[in-house]
């Protein structure tokens, strides 16, 4: 059997409820299980895999940063290294952050075997749970050598995500991961790993940032359009050390006069602006009153995407040029 490393975050996937239909306030409880419990709790894992538990912490998905990132990538360095066998990694994660967590990790990881982030809508305890499932079907996808050179993935509701793509799209549906744009990788069915496309832009292990000796990552905010903004939240990030900001903005990329004025400020005073914008699906159209404003456009990535990246940017440098090629890229 292929030998499989599971880490334990936290997250829904590890927390007990009251009963089995305690599924929607279960963390008022804070009872939640390690690694190895987690693991225990799923026997089927030693019918598809030699599932080694790590010990982490448990860590709120609300509570996920730039630090914690670092931690998890060396954690991931370290297993491999340690461990020429290792087939591949899984990351038990809470939900609310994990597509962050999931591109953060295909920027920065330089692993070659596959890492896999999941989690679950409902408790390990909760009625018709989804986390045995779905950690049944991560360590699957893990363990399968057609997982290789894939970059970080994304497996819930026996579903296969890529990283850059993949967002949160349902408070409590199971169904709740999706890509909008271009669909999902492949499926998993029973013990099929099935994959259908690739994702194209470059990952991980195939990255160019470096952050292993990074004591602190560039501040990048994210400022949100809406109908009468008038600058003020974009003047107090930069007051606040912001090197970096982006814009969710109205679809398919534009700003109310008054936030447009305060972003051009911004750029004025040597921020780095990239436009994303709020709904969810689609390329942030930068034209021309964008360009001249010195404002560059994120892709199709999400405000919260785009913010990793642009902070990974910064790592390297202020040019404008620079950053936009980095965004076509990734």
């Amino acid at each position: 059997m292929r030998k499989i490393a599971f880490i334990g975050t936290g997250g829904t996937m590890s927390s007990l409820g009251a009963d089995s239909l305690d599924i929607l306030d279960y963390g008022r409880h804070e009872r939640r299980l390690d690694a190895p419990d987690i693991a225990a709790a799923v026997p089927e894992l030693g019918q598809v895999a030699e599932v080694v538990p790590v010990a982490f912490r448990a860590v709120e998905s609300s509570a996920m940063d730039f630090g914690v990132w670092h931690e998890l990538a060396t954690l991931c360095t370290g297993l491999a290294a340690r461990d020429p066998d290792l087939a591949g990694i899984v990351i038990g994660h809470g939900t609310a952050t994990l597509e962050e967590t999931a591109y953060a990790l295909n920027l920065t990881l330089k692993l070659a075997i596959p890492v896999v982030l999941v989690g679950s809508q409902r408790p390990l305890s909760g009625l018709s749970s989804d986390a045995h499932a779905n950690l049944l079907g991560a360590v699957r996808v893990a363990a399968d050598p057609a997982s290789r050179g894939r970059g970080v993935l994304v497996v819930l509701n026996d579903e296969i995500q890529a990283a850059r793509e993949v967002a949160k799209t349902s408070t409590t549906r199971l169904q709740t991961f999706r890509t909008p744009d271009f669909g999902i990788l492949g499926q998993v069915d029973g013990p099929h790993v099935r994959y259908y496309r690739r994702a194209e832009r470059r990952h991980v292990p195939d990255t160019e940032f470096d952050v292993a000796d990074l004591a602190r990552m560039p501040r990048v905010d994210i400022v949100t359009s809406y109908a009468g903004a008038d600058g003020t939240a974009v003047r107090a990030f930069v007051a606040a050390g912001a090197r970096g900001l982006v814009q969710a903005a109205f679809a398919p990329g534009m700003s109310t006069g008054a936030e447009f004025a305060a972003l051009a400020e911004a750029v004025a005073a040597g921020v780095a602006v990239v436009l994303a914008t709020r709904v969810g699906s689609g390329v942030a159209v930068d034209g021309e009153r964008v360009r001249r404003g010195g404002v560059i456009g994120a892709d199709n990535l999400s405000p919260w995407k785009a913010r990793i990246l642009l902070a990974l940017a910064l790592t390297r440098g202020r040019d404008p040029d620079e950053i936009r090629r980095v965004f076509a890229t990734y």
